[in-house]
């Protein structure tokens, strides 16, 4: 799609991630994201960038705006405008989407874009009706009408409110709608845990030859991912129980297979040529090429199929096959859900009757995919794994040839998914 001008995006920080009520879990998602904004913001030349954009996914009642918090506890400049978004997983992907259309090479160059969950400081709330009967109390202006709104409450309101991981809906989770689809697309255990253990082993590489030195800033003393094992192996990963399916016999995804729940933030920058120059120079920076937003219902399709449909939509439009792309960057919210991706995008009924792209891409190079892990093994802070695995992609295709390409791709609750194209330049 042509665009005024030319738009980056440039590898930012995050926090290690570490698994929930892990050695992150005295922070909330404020706390965790201000040491990421701040050190973004201590590396540019001209001190402040033109706005922000933050997302969290697990809400909270003690803010609205958490970008805009996260910039003032940061000690950031307050004349930087802040808003907040929110898409599920793919929030802080659709919060450098959102940038990258304000970004016009005047008045906006340079934009902080970034996103953070806290799963272990979860805010438990009242019940609606409970609520609504405590306020009304309040309200009274005697003695005599807060006794008498005493007799009103009834037992069965007394209850809290705890936010699930589930889809509202159909009250189902993430993972029982996966494997739902699992079993709709034939996706075997052994294939699962495979996935699940490439991730690892790339991650734990990853942390070896020093990639990660750069993307993660230490926080509490943790200096890098608490997460990927350098220990598992497939017989390990076989004698995990199933964790969504305990009653059929036929569950397929486990502990090991799945990613965590996760604490962590992250960041990316999103910029003009000339927001690129207030950078330092070392920084990674590729150019965003395209993007795809895919939508699906869910009560039909599977709950996080959505990028299976974006994939080779953006990819036609863009007169490229799977073999063009030199970099793959697929979110592992389940090691399945990759799994009936990659057979969807190779499954030409699909193709032709469900994602209406009637051609053929060529074999999927699974070799160049999530080379130094994703997010079974990294973990998954839903707010920040969208600018995660973009700082990845980025860092990874800036070293690569020049015209060179890569998808990065985000399954998002509600049968929704975004998918980027980049290009090294």
């Amino acid at each position: 799609m042509p665009r005024p001008v030319d738009i980056w995006l440039a590898a930012g920080v995050r926090t290690p991630f570490a698994k929930v009520d892990g050695p992150l879990a005295a922070f909330d998602a404020i706390e965790l994201s201000v040491p990421v904004g701040r050190h973004m913001v201590d590396l540019l030349k001209g001190g402040k960038p033109d706005f922000a954009v933050w997302g969290v996914v697990v809400p909270s009642l003690t803010f609205s705006n958490i970008a805009r918090e996260v910039l003032m506890d940061a000690g950031i400049d307050a004349t930087v405008p802040a808003y907040s978004t929110v898409m599920a997983c793919s929030t802080s992907m659709m919060g450098a989407i959102e940038a990258a259309g304000m970004i016009d090479g005047e008045a906006y160059n340079l934009a902080l874009v970034g996103g953070v969950d806290s799963l272990s400081r979860v805010q438990i709330g009242l019940g609606q009706k409970l609520s609504d009967w405590l306020r009304k109390f309040q309200q009274a202006r005697s003695l005599g009408q807060k006794i008498d709104h005493v007799t009103h409450v009834q037992l069965k309101d007394i209850r809290l409110f705890i936010p699930a991981i589930a889809n509202r809906t159909t009250g189902l989770s993430m993972g029982e709608h996966t494997e739902i689809t699992a079993k709709e697309w034939q996706i075997g255990r052994q294939e699962q845990d495979e996935i699940a253990l490439e991730s690892h082993r790339g991650a734990m590489a990853g942390w070896d030859k020093g990639f990660f030195d750069d993307l993660v800033i230490p926080m509490a003393g943790v200096k890098r991912d608490t997460i990927p094992r350098k220990d598992t192996s497939l017989e390990k990963l076989a004698k995990l129980l199933p964790s969504f399916d305990r009653t059929s016999g036929k569950g397929t995804l486990t502990a090991g297979n799945s990613s965590p729940l996760t604490d962590g933030a992250a960041a990316i920058w999103v910029a003009s040529s000339k927001g690129l120059q207030r950078l330092p120079s070392t920084t990674p920076r590729v150019k965003l090429v395209d993007w795809e937003i895919g939508s699906v219902d869910f009560r039909v399709e599977g709950l996080l199929m959505a990028p299976a449909f974006a994939i080779p939509r953006l990819l036609a439009r863009n007169n490229l096959t799977y073999g063009d792309i030199h970099l793959w960057e697929i979110h592992e919210a389940f090691a399945a859900q990759v799994a009936f991706h990659l057979k969807a995008l190779q499954d030409p009924v699909f193709l032709r009757d469900k994602a209406h792209v009637p051609r053929d891409f060529g074999p999927f190079p699974r070799e160049r995919m999530n080379p130094n892990g994703g997010s079974t093994a990294i973990g998954h802070p839903f707010g920040a794994t969208g600018a995660r695995i973009i700082s990845q992609a980025v860092k990874e295709l800036a070293a690569m040839p020049r015209g060179q390409r890569a998808i990065v791709s985000i399954c998002a609750d509600g049968g929704q998914g975004s998918v980027l194209l980049l290009e090294a330049a």
